[in-house]
């Protein structure tokens, strides 16, 4: 067994956070923040660069840690045939803009259909995955807060 390292961002630029729109059978229609699995030997700083830069198309830098949070997926298809995804720790880090500059993503997720920049205020409005984020996103980036989300268990994974 293994537990997936991911990387996570809360990019934030003019009083918005950019965010994966997704949907998949299971989840139907939610936002996730960019960001990814860590590879062998990157750190968790490369890695969130990378995958911002991948499913994104932009170029940022890692501010601050923000939170940390556990899933563990219960769903005995997802742990036999995707069993990398079956168990994650998502290492979650405000990040700015290195420029305004957008070049194509290169490896976007099944279920992200766009990234779309949402207005701070409206984070409360929006459904997050995962929950223990989405419910905590607007304090995290208004508080100026570093939070352990917890651990959950969940039937289905996401994005």
């Amino acid at each position: 067994m293994s537990v997936r390292s991911t990387a996570k961002a809360i990019i934030i630029d003019n009083d918005k956070v950019l965010l994966n729109k997704c949907y998949d059978k299971y989840n139907g229609d939610y936002y996730s923040l960019p960001g990814g699995g860590q590879d062998k030997y990157e750190s968790i700083y490369d890695a969130i660069i990378r995958e911002c830069k991948e499913e994104t198309g932009y170029n940022v830098t890692p501010v601050r840690f923000c939170g940390i949070c556990e899933e563990i997926c219960d769903n005995e298809e997802t742990r036999k045939f995707y069993s990398q995804y079956a168990h994650k720790l998502y290492h979650i880090f405000i990040c700015n803009l290195v420029d305004r500059n957008i070049d194509s993503p290169t490896s976007i997720d099944d279920m992200q259909e766009e990234s779309q920049w949402i207005d701070i205020e409206e984070l409360n409005n929006i459904r997050i995955l995962p929950v223990s984020l989405g419910e905590n996103i607007y304090r995290i980036i208004k508080d100026n807060l570093t939070l352990d989300l917890g651990s959950s268990h969940i039937a289905h994974n996401h994005g």
